[in-house]
Formats: structure tokens, C-alpha cells, sequence
């Protein structure tokens, strides 16, 4: 490193972990995760052949094109969770049914893995919500200005001792109104 070296400014590997937080945050990243990561293991289990020392596991169902559309359907799913936000309501609820209809038909759901979470995926996906935008304070103004916050008109004291009102909405202490309006 030498003395010409910013050492205040943030490295390449800083700013994109910092926008890809940024990205994250404003949208249902999670449910998406975990509507990918279901998507695999009911894809997977029912083409799978497991070895077990010597004895070979095969898996294959007769409802394998079945497992192999639901894990597809749900790794896009939750693809379209993170790049397309407003149909979080859509993905949600279908990735909840397809983890459903996958317990019968691709060995328990990818055996419990995929259908838990398909279904915590697609619960986070509907029950998401984009955050409210931060809000900037208003600028100061000189009173008077336009846009400068006015104080309510106060009661003027007369010489006899009586009050004047200077607010022409009817709802001042003096008249006997106490902030409500009459109808009529």
C-alpha cells in the first residue's frame, strides 16, 4: 500500500455486497431462496440412486415427470419472487399448493425437505410486504413563506377584558363550539 492509497474508500467487494443488500431489501429475497431450495430435492430424490455400501437405492416413481415439473415450477417460482416483486401474492399461493401436491406424487414432498420448504417459502412470499419509503424531513422556511408550517390563530384580549376570535371556523373555546362542527 503505498502513501497515494485512499484507505477511506470502499473496495470493489465492499460496494457490490452493499448494493446487493440494497437489492435484497426491497423484495422478497428469502421467500424466493426458500422456494428454490424446495424446488431441488423434489426434483432431485425421484431420479436419484443412493448407494448404500454395496446395494443401490433407486428412487424412481412412476410419477418422476410429475417431481420433475413441481421442482421446476418452484425453482421458477421463486426465480420470478426476486425479479418480479408485485407477484409475490401468486407465487406464494402457488408454491404452497405445488408443495402440497407434492407429497403424494414425488416420495413425500422430496422427503419432507422440499415440501417444508416450498411451504415456509411460499408463507414468506405472501405474507411479504415492500416497506414503507424513508421519509425526508421538510425543509426549514422562514415563517411567512410559502410552505413554512403557520401556527393556529390565538385569541386576541380585549381592553374589557372579553376575547375576540380571530379563527373564522366556528370551533374556538369562546363561542362554545370545543373543536365541533355543527351539521346544519
Amino acid at each position: 500500500m503505498s502513501a497515494e492509497t485512499s484507505a477511506a474508500a470502499p473496495g470493489q467487494f465492499t460496494r457490490r455486497r452493499l448494493q446487493f443488500r440494497a437489492w435484497r431489501g426491497t423484495r422478497p429475497f428469502w421467500a424466493g431462496l426458500f422456494v428454490i431450495l424446495g424446488g431441488f430435492p423434489i426434483m432431485y430424490f425421484p431420479y436419484a440412486h443412493l448407494q448404500l455400501g454395496h446395494l443401490t437405492l433407486a428412487m424412481a416413481t412412476t410419477a418422476g415427470a410429475g417431481s420433475l415439473i413441481i421442482g421446476v415450477l418452484l425453482i421458477v417460482l421463486g426465480i420470478s419472487l426476486w425479479f418480479q416483486k408485485h407477484v409475490r401474492v401468486f407465487a406464494g399461493v402457488a408454491a404452497i399448493l405445488l408443495a402440497l401436491v407434492s407429497i403424494p406424487v414425488s416420495n413425500f414432498g422430496g422427503f419432507v425437505l422440499g415440501f417444508l420448504f416450498a411451504l415456509i417459502g411460499g408463507a414468506m412470499a405472501v405474507a411479504w410486504a415492500p416497506g414503507a419509503p424513508a421519509e425526508q424531513p421538510p425543509a426549514e422556511a422562514a415563517p411567512g413563506e410559502a410552505g413554512a408550517p403557520q401556527t393556529a390563530p390565538l385569541l386576541d384580549k380585549r381592553a374589557d377584558g372579553g376575547h375576540e376570535a380571530n379563527d373564522l371556523s366556528g370551533t374556538s373555546p369562546a363561542n362554545g363550539a370545543n373543536g365541533r362542527h355543527s351539521a346544519g
